[in-house]
């Protein structure tokens, strides 16, 4: 069976997370977020760009999940895709606006200190025993992740 990959997006978030309902009445979590962009130059450097900015919006549970754990300036990874739609100002003049609708999102490891409680897992899964192949080794700890030391993910 293939790898199953979809959208992702990393950056930092940039306004208070807001945690509303939408129309049906379902948890709705609005962010808004940035993405640095850098430029490799020829000696092998990085050289920073302007940052972008972005809309991001989480629904039901992964709304209330986030909402609890997330605040301005952390650093996040999310998966999801990009939803597109057309807006009208009070001018009526459209243009086309995006935003980023995570279905999963965590803190990105690469820059964020933090420490994982595999204690009372509440979704109720069981995770697979792992088939291990002759060079293959799993090792699962419990312990603090650091920092990176190398400059931003990129």
């Amino acid at each position: 069976m293939p790898i199953k990959t979809s959208t992702s997006m990393s950056g930092f978030v940039c306004s208070a997370p807001r945690l509303t309902r939408s129309e049906d009445g379902q948890p709705r979590l609005f962010m808004k977020v940035g993405q640095q962009h850098f430029q490799r130059e020829p000696d092998g450097s990085f050289t920073q760009q302007e940052s972008t900015y972005h809309d991001l919006v989480i629904f039901r549970k992964t709304a209330e999940r986030a909402a609890a754990q997330f605040q301005k300036g952390d650093r996040f990874v999310a998966e999801g895709y990009i939803h597109t739609s057309t807006v009208t100002n009070e001018d009526g003049e459209t243009r086309e606006q995006e935003e980023f609708v995570a279905r999963r999102i965590g803190h990105d490891a690469a820059v964020t200190d933090y420490t994982v409680n595999r204690n009372g897992r509440s979704n109720g899964l069981e995770v697979p025993a792992v088939q291990q192949g002759p060079t293959n080794t799993v090792a699962a700890t419990s312990h603090t992740i650091g920092a990176a030391t190398a400059a931003v993910g990129m």
